[in-house]
């Protein structure tokens, strides 16, 4: 079975185009999302709460989710204390997740900041959702309700799409002038395809 991360920077498409991959039967790790459930678990509050302070917890003793992204967002140092507590307990979450889906060609981990964190050179291949800046801005302003600055603060932290697009084995193009599932149905036969091998 192979192992594909994919992944783009904000408002490229990515759970779009992993909802394609899904209907075509690829399992698919929603690594953001079970991020969010992994800082649930009382022991993984309890370490956030001790890097971080008693203030990112409210009065039940549950993150503020709000409080911590402001705590982290803006600073380097803190966003990789945060990703030191969360990522290997992320990474054994998919690993644990991966081995019940044996029986599968292949499947897919989509996180946002793949290359960021190490984790692309433990996939086989990785596949990168590319579009351009402005029309990445607008999805989220109007998915998100947030303003360009707040999109352009959040994309900091996350490589230029150039450095996406050298490191990727496949491209997908989600900026509505290719239509995406003929792409997402060429890397699937390709992927079915090396898997054979």
């Amino acid at each position: 079975m192979l192992q594909v991360g994919l992944t783009g920077n904000i408002g490229s498409g990515k759970t779009t185009v992993c909802r394609v991959f899904e209907i075509l039967g690829v399992p698919v790790y929603y690594a953001d999302l079970r991020a969010r459930a992994i800082m649930e678990k009382d022991e993984v509050v309890e370490q956030v709460a001790g890097a971080f302070g008693r203030e990112v917890l409210d009065e039940n003793g549950q993150l503020k989710r709000k409080v911590l992204a402001a705590l982290v967002f803006n600073n380097k140092e803190k966003l990789e204390r945060l990703n030191a507590i969360v990522h290997p307990l992320v990474r054994e979450d998919y690993s644990n997740w991966a081995s019940t889906k044996l029986n599968h060609a292949y499947v897919m981990q989509e996180a946002a900041i793949l290359f960021e964190t190490g984790m692309a050179a433990s996939f086989d291949k990785v596949i990168v959702v590319a579009a351009p800046l402005q029309l990445r801005i607008a999805r989220v302003q109007q998915r998100d309700g947030v303003g360009r600055e707040e999109v352009l603060r959040r994309a900091a932290n996350q490589f230029d799409e150039k450095i996406l697009l050298e490191k990727a084995d496949f491209v997908i193009h989600n900026d509505d002038s290719q239509l995406v599932i003929p792409q997402v149905l060429a890397i699937d036969r390709e992927l079915r395809r090396l898997q054979q091998f």
